[in-house]
């Protein structure tokens, strides 16, 4: 059996909580203003009218980084959105969703954004149709990706155990970027057998 839609949060957009099960590919429908606080709502085959992905600052710094301005041209285009627990919120981590893929970009797009006051870190987006890389160890010496494919070939929960674990393992944003593209991929391979 299969818990992830019985976690899903009850709201009017896509939380980071609705991602931690893994990361998800959308594909975008539309772009409204939104409010104030929100300015931003991006509507997604997936989501439906109902959820709309809504950027934080960082994240509309980097749709307008790689596709431009103009959010006419962002319909039909992808975006493969994660849940990093590492964002905080008031002093505290709280996690949000950050952007791992984009279609429509020729290479690896690399920019700068704020992470704490005066502080900047580059925040790294790779081509949608990027492979994971042949093997990511970390200071131990554990082969995460390897051990993601082997938990898939026994089930769903052994996959999202070791994909947290991973995840948690690792501090710089662009690898936990990689470990949960590579999780994500391999966790739907698995749901028919373990149902």
């Amino acid at each position: 059996m299969n818990l992830t839609e019985s976690i899903v949060p009850k709201s009017d957009q896509l939380n980071a909580d609705d991602l931690i099960a893994g990361p998800v590919t959308v594909t975008i429908v539309e772009v409204r203003k939104g409010t104030p606080e929100q300015p931003v709502s991006v509507f997604t085959e997936e989501f439906g009218n109902g959820r709309p992905y809504k950027p934080s600052k960082s994240m509309r710094r980097v749709l307008v980084t790689a596709w431009g301005a103009e959010t006419d041209a962002y319909a039909g285009r992808k975006l493969t959105l994660f849940r990093n627990p590492k964002i905080k919120f008031g002093g505290e981590e709280v996690g949000g969703i950050q952007i791992s893929h984009m279609s429509h970009i020729g290479d690896t797009l690399s920019v700068k954004l704020t992470v704490a006051r005066g502080k900047r870190a580059p925040h790294e987006v790779l081509p949608i149709d990027t492979p994971p890389p042949a093997a990511l160890k970390d200071e131990s010496g554990r082969d995460w990706l390897t051990e993601l494919a082997d938990a898939a070939k026994i089930d769903q929960a052994a996959v999202g155990a070791l994909g947290v674990e991973a995840k948690a393992a690792h501090a710089d944003p662009v690898v936990v970027n990689l470990i949960s593209k590579t999780w994500y991929e391999l966790a739907p391979k698995t749901q028919g057998e373990s149902a």
